[in-house]
């Protein structure tokens, strides 16, 4: 096998020479082991051990008779093609739409003519349009959903399309359709809220505003009434000072 190279199958043909049957089992695990080594990108596990068994088996022409983990292949599946696998279409006449509609739709036609049956077509167009704008990248008309809902139910829900035609879709989910109309909520602290609705925003922010201005006064931001003294005294020692001959 080119895989592993010249020098794996001389060593297997030498490991089949061997007389001694421990020895020979021996050496088979070494070999295993270093095959393995050969494809390290290989993943690890129970099929791939089972698969460099069997390319040791086939490299030495089945002849080599060890006590493996795994039975030797037989000699006819060496080279027998595979079974073609059967490409499962399921008779798709819109394959953009897949197989559960296909059974949705046979769903909705063995209901009961009403307004479940209705409400049920209605899903169905929606779920349809979001389907084929997936996968043609483009916006769809309704009357085209319509036309394959009749033809893929061979004309089983032709008056339910009729109905929806006249008096339009029905807006209702899954949900409300089981009974089941109330949407989960999501749950607030009942402390938090009540403290968020005892507190005005406006005073509150008012309050500290007002209070960050009286202290950004008083700390220097504009003089205060005891500076606007001591400079009144400061002018007055200036014009009282004597002044330069020139």
């Amino acid at each position: 096998m080119k895989e592993y190279g010249s020098s794996i199958q001389k060593l297997v043909d030498n490991i089949v020479n061997i007389e001694e049957g421990e020895k020979r089992t021996r050496y088979a695990h070494i070999l295993i082991e270093l095959m393995r080594q050969i494809h390290p990108n290989m993943k690890d596990g129970q099929d791939y051990y089972n698969k460099l068994w069997d390319d040791l088996y086939i490299m030495s022409g089945f002849q080599l008779h060890v006590d493996s983990p795994y039975p030797p292949p037989s000699e006819e599946s060496l080279g027998k093609k595979p079974k073609t696998v059967p490409y499962n279409t399921h008779r798709l006449k819109f394959k953009h739409f897949g197989q559960n509609i296909n059974l949705l739709i046979a769903k909705a036609a063995a209901l009961e003519v009403g307004d479940e049956r209705r409400a049920f077509v209605s899903y169905l167009v929606r779920q349809m349009r979001d389907f084929y704008k997936i996968w043609n990248k483009e916006a769809v008309e309704d009357e085209t959903i319509y036309e394959s809902i009749v033809e893929i139910s061979n004309g089983k829900l032709i008056e339910d399309i009729k109905l929806i035609r006249a008096e339009g879709l029905v807006e209702s989910t899954p949900r409300e359709r089981t009974g089941d109309t109330v949407q989960p909520q999501r749950i607030t602290n009942v402390s938090t809220l009540n403290l968020r609705n005892n507190r005005t925003p406006r005073e509150g922010n008012t309050q500290r505003g007002n209070n960050n201005r009286n202290q950004g006064r008083n700390s220097g931001g504009r003089p205060s009434g005891n500076g606007n003294r001591d400079g009144n005294q400061g002018n007055n020692r200036n014009n009282n000072a004597p002044r330069r001959r020139r």
